[in-house]
């Protein structure tokens, strides 16, 4: 956890590096994590485990072991203290295990036990991610390098989906590595069909999920973007990361994906200045015109999606199901049946997370839900205010608005069974939490550099 640069002493002696290099930390295995996560094909699990886990959550259970191990000393650099965003992640594994505490002393057949055994694993693996991000990221330069990293791993995601939506050539056919396996289940393709054009998944498991993780990291990539020059760096090549990134939304060709970038330009217009707001519109538009000139046709297929709300087949298949969960739910309201235990094709599908929340975890589940997220946003929301630095105010309203999707989408999409947007939230909630640290720290060395009779006076933005 610990970070070491060239010549610096650690707790196991003089460690020498070259010039300018950095050892490897918890913000370099994040960035593995996220590649593992976002880059490796979502049906392609390791070989020869009796469990089906991917390279990524064998990383966050690696990540949460180190986090474990550096919390119980005071030598390998952990963040101590309190953190909202380490509460939140604490809660929602504390809720989570009452839950399946709950389900494994009453009776569940075989497959929901397995399939629960199997979601608790891939739980802890998420949370122990979030950890090692929450406590390990030391400073603002390695921050920026595990956000960075998210983008960088977004836009790989959005070139596979180009190539596949316009192309119609799948590269995830070729990005098998030895020692990973598909994991047979039949039926997943990374290409299906909306009004004759493709909707593709890219790496991911699903178009919506494609749609979901890139509008979580755009407003990560604009923030690189807008401040790229006060970093030290080209803007242009961040402004190709967001538009390789927006045009992920566009090759998902999804609704929700539509509700998710909402929701992101909602939070990101309240906090912007209005000369800003009025650039970004003027982005969007353009932007616009750029998919109606490259993909004719696409943005009329988005009309419909929403012109014929009341008499689409999907969102009538996402209604018509609210008697099955109430009933459902009303026999254990409290922790729900367990996790993963309600799945297709055994299960009517809930194409909402929330109701498929309350039959799986109860009341409980859903409130710890809501408090992970909500902790992560107010951490993200504290360091905010106590930051009069522009760069880093803007970096924590671009780290809130992506943490609000889950909660707005959960409504039209079952979130939580998605392993790259769940991972990706945790993810930004442990980002979230390190930030509000180092907005602390960067106070108090302001602090105690600033005289009583020379108050700091910084731009507010």
């Amino acid at each position: 956890m610990a970070v070491s640069t060239a010549g610096e002493t650690t707790a196991l002696g003089p460690r020498r590096l070259p010039e300018g290099f950095q050892a490897a930390d918890s913000a370099t295995l994040a960035v593995v994590a996220i590649v593992a996560l976002l880059c490796v094909p979502a049906r392609m699990i390791l070989r020869g485990l009796p469990l089906s886990v991917t390279p990524a959550d064998v990383v966050g259970l690696a990540l949460g072991l180190f986090w474990l191990f550096a919390q119980s000393t005071t030598t390998l650099g952990a963040a101590k203290g309190r953190n909202p965003a380490r509460t939140g992640l604490f809660l929602y594994l504390a809720a989570s295990l009452a839950v399946y505490g709950h389900a494994a002393f009453g009776y569940l057949e075989k497959d929901e036990l397995n399939l629960m055994d199997h979601a608790l694993v891939v739980l802890v693996g998420g949370i122990g991610l979030g950890l090692a991000v929450c406590d390990g990221v030391a400073n603002r330069r390695r921050l920026d390098l595990v956000m960075r990293g998210m983008v960088v791993a977004g836009v790989v995601v959005s070139i596979v989906g180009g190539f596949q939506s316009i192309l119609e050539f799948d590269l995830t056919a070729y990005m098998a590595l030895p020692f990973l396996q598909a994991n047979g289940v039949e039926g997943i393709t990374n290409v299906l069909g909306r009004d004759d054009l493709n909707r593709v998944a890219a790496t991911l498991g699903h178009p919506i999920e494609f749609a979901v993780v890139s509008a979580m990291i755009l407003p990560v990539a604009v923030h690189y973007a807008l401040h790229a020059r006060d970093r030290g760096s080209s803007p242009l090549r961040w402004w190709f990361c967001t538009a390789m990134i927006a045009m992920g939304l566009v090759y998902s060709v999804s609704r929700t994906g539509v509700i998710a970038v909402a929701t992101v330009g909602v939070v990101l217009m309240a906090g912007w200045p209005a000369r800003r707001r009025l650039r970004a519109i003027g982005v969007v538009l353009g932007f616009l015109v750029m998919v109606q000139i490259v993909m004719p046709g696409v943005l009329g297929t988005f009309y419909r999606l929403f012109a014929g709300f009341g008499s689409d087949d999907s969102i009538r298949y996402r209604v018509h199901d609210y008697p099955n969960a109430l009933e459902e739910f009303l026999r254990h309201p409290w922790l729900g049946r367990g996790l993963a235990t309600w799945y297709a094709p055994k299960h009517q599908v809930f194409d909402n997370q929330y109701l498929l929340t309350l039959v799986e975890s109860g009341i409980v589940g859903v409130l710890a839900f809501l408090v992970l997220v909500g902790m992560g946003v107010y951490a993200a929301q504290r360091a905010r205010h106590l930051t009069a630095d522009p760069v880093l105010r803007d970096l924590a309203l671009s780290m809130t608005a992506p943490l609000l999707v889950p909660v707005v989408c959960s409504i039209t999409f079952d979130q939580l069974s998605y392993p790259a947007a769940t991972g990706l939230m945790f993810v930004q909630i442990g980002a979230a939490g390190a930030l509000l640290r180092v907005a602390r720290q960067e106070n108090a060395v302001a602090g105690k550099s600033l005289s009583p009779r020379t108050p700091e006076v910084r731009p507010y933005s």
